[in-house]
């Protein structure tokens, strides 16, 4: 994101709330996914499944369209980076998870 221009974080937020939250919530084998942001740096997106097949096929079908995701139209630019990596484990804190795409910014750090 480090070239994309005014408003990209503010639209990703409302990308993310009003279509992509409700597409991968329903995602067969997704455990959860995890949107993270630093503002006019990077935009990415964590996927944690039930089984390294599940996420090789995902992965692989998500590789033939990144480019043209939305996101990336979003930003204007196709994703650095897509690698697998290893889960070691997920433990779910006293303050649990998010269960909406709703969420608290702060309004001085919109772009």
């Amino acid at each position: 994101m480090t070239d994309a221009p005014k408003g990209t974080l503010r639209a990703l937020r409302s990308y993310v709330e009003d279509e992509s939250f409700a597409k991968f919530a329903a995602l067969d084998g997704l455990r959860f996914k995890t949107w993270r942001a630093r503002k006019g740096e990077w935009f990415e997106g964590s996927y944690v499944f039930v089984s390294d097949a599940a996420r090789s096929a995902f992965q692989d079908s998500f590789e033939k369209v990144a480019a043209d995701s939305a996101g990336s139209k979003i930003i204007g630019s196709a994703p650095v980076t897509i690698e697998a990596y290893e889960v070691v484990a997920v433990v779910r804190g006293p303050a649990g998870f998010r269960s909406s795409a709703s969420f608290e910014h702060d309004k001085r750090d919109d772009d």
